[in-house]
């Protein structure tokens, strides 16, 4: 069974995300497990030697309490999805929210990390704020991420965006695997630019090998990388966007923060982010 690493810090947005976790969990057969972390402040115990312990101990107390709490209610969202039987495991981490997420990644052999894209706490920072290259390039597992006002539909069509190497085949039958468990076709885009080194030839020989496929190949030819996508992401009724991380940071190629918000803005889907093999 696959498992999937859930993030999060119980806000609204989270909570949608879950949603999405539990669907795909479903999809996938995966288990879920639950990530929540929080950070304790840094005192200096000279100036709190009696007390210094307690203080501590308060704080781990008041996030297990609110854990205990909130886990319920997550459990309501699945039984009343009939989702109910998909398993969910948890894991309440002090510490650096990125930090205990790659260990979790590490140790349970994670196959998948869902969160939501956005909020109003350090959660922002993972896919919207200043870590996200490294987390994203240190995290060899596909990342699915969830803008804040998406709720989920089926999964109908589901984009693929590629440069037409031959390493970018692997991750594309693991996404033709997925749509085949989603009945979804998978359409793959390639924005053709005045500087293209991609033959003709190739694209044909792509075609070719993946007749048999449910998958439309698409060559737009345009220098406006990004509005071409944000347009194949709304004509071709995209549900779920996904793209290959390189080896250089992910933020420093295409996929930038800000595309990635006004993705989440304009065009409202989900993008899994997968890493090159």
């Amino acid at each position: 069974m696959k498992k999937i690493l859930f993030p999060t810090d119980f806000s609204e947005c989270a909570t949608n995300a879950f949603v999405h976790a539990l669907e795909f969990a479903k999809v996938v057969n995966a288990e879920l497990i639950l990530l929540h972390t929080f950070e304790i402040p840094v005192y200096d115990s000279q100036f709190f030697p009696e007390n210094y312990a307690a203080i501590y101990s308060s704080i781990e107390l008041a996030k297990f309490e609110m854990f205990k709490d909130e886990i319920p209610k997550l459990r309501t969202i699945a039984d009343e999805r009939n989702l109910g039987d998909i398993v969910i495991k948890h894991r309440l981490m002090d510490g650096d929210l990125i930090y205990n997420l790659k260990n979790a990644v590490e140790e349970d052999k994670v196959d998948f990390v869902i969160m939501g894209s956005s909020g109003e706490t350090d959660w922002t920072k993972f896919f919207l704020g200043s870590n996200t290259s490294a987390v994203i390039s240190e995290i060899q597992v596909p990342v699915l991420c969830i803008p804040a006002d998406t709720k989920f539909k089926k999964i109908k069509n589901i984009g693929f965006t590629t440069r037409y190497r031959e390493k970018d085949k692997v991750e594309l039958r693991k996404v033709l695997d997925i749509a085949k468990k989603t009945n979804a076709k998978v359409k793959s885009l390639y924005v053709k630019t005045s500087s293209s080194d991609v033959s003709d030839v190739t694209i044909k020989e792509w075609e070719k090998e993946f007749a048999n496929e449910n998958i439309e190949f698409l060559v737009l030819p345009s220098d406006e990388v990004k509005e071409t996508i944000l347009d194949f992401i709304l004509y071709k009724d995209i549900d779920v966007l996904t793209t290959i991380t390189h080896k250089r940071s992910f933020f420093e190629g295409l996929f930038d923060s800000s595309f990635t918000k006004k993705i989440a803005k304009e065009v409202s889907v989900p993008v899994l982010v997968m890493h090159e093999t």
